[in-house]
């Protein structure tokens, strides 16, 4: 097992599924089964899921929402996404707990670093939600600062494309994927791996990024037990 302690980052609109808004619960369950199987292996897995299902700060902002308030109805939509991954990961027998960055007992515990490595080392996935309880930052920046906080080994993206490519897959059939990447090419090539803020904080911290396909089932083991799937950046 090539990875012992996690943060999983999932994105909020793979979430809708097959659906346009909202929790498909197909998809939800297979996330939690995903995880549930790699918790029983004994992998220590922290979580932050997106809000972009249900609300999502900068659409807000451009629709004429304060960007604060618009901000802030995205941070309190990933809690409700937390919730409810929180439920399908117990509903598969798995201890698990959402800690929230904005205080909101009794939805969520309070976030604080010691808690968190407490309940990951006691076996638990913790669930952080809420972002960085800021406006500003993205939910890729609240994944990259508790990937950091909690000493994580790897920060995983599972997005719905396969790794990171020399262009838009869906887009440019001629783009090539990385096996690996460093992050100063990311900034070089100018690739959309995640926003500036979160990927300069990952360099800094020499924490590295696995982004793979979170939506085929038995991906996220495999990635876990180090096969070569999906794209690994690296200082």
């Amino acid at each position: 097992m090539k990875y012992k302690r996690i943060l999983l980052k999932l994105s909020g609109e793979s979430l809708m599924g097959a659906q346009h808004y909202g929790i498909d619960q197909v998809r939800l369950k297979e996330y939690a089964s995903q995880i549930a199987e790699v918790a029983r292996m004994g992998v220590q897995i922290g979580i932050v899921i997106g809000g972009g299902n249900i609300f999502r700060g900068l659409s807000g902002a451009a629709k004429g929402f304060d960007r604060v308030k618009g901000d802030q109805m995205g941070m309190l939509a990933t809690v409700i996404n937390s919730l409810a991954l929180c439920s399908a990961l117990q509903t598969e027998g798995i201890k698990a707990r959402v800690l929230t960055a904005i205080r909101m007992e009794p939805i969520g515990e309070f976030y604080s670093q010691p808690r968190a490595i407490e309940c990951l080392e006691n076996g638990e996935v913790c669930i952080f939600s809420a972002g960085t309880g800021n406006p500003y930052f993205t939910t890729d920046t609240g994944s990259s600062l508790r990937g950091i906080e909690i000493k994580a080994d790897a920060m995983f993206k599972g997005t719905r494309v396969d790794g990171i490519y020399t262009a838009d897959p869906e887009k440019d059939p001629t783009a090539t994927k990385f096996d690996e990447i460093t992050y100063d090419e990311i900034y070089h090539r100018n690739l959309k791996v995640m926003d500036l803020t979160a990927t300069t904080m990952c360099k800094e911290n020499n924490l590295p990024i696995v982004v793979f396909d979170m939506d085929t089932p038995g991906n996220l083991l495999k990635v876990i037990n180090g096969e070569n799937i999906g794209t690994v950046v690296h200082n």
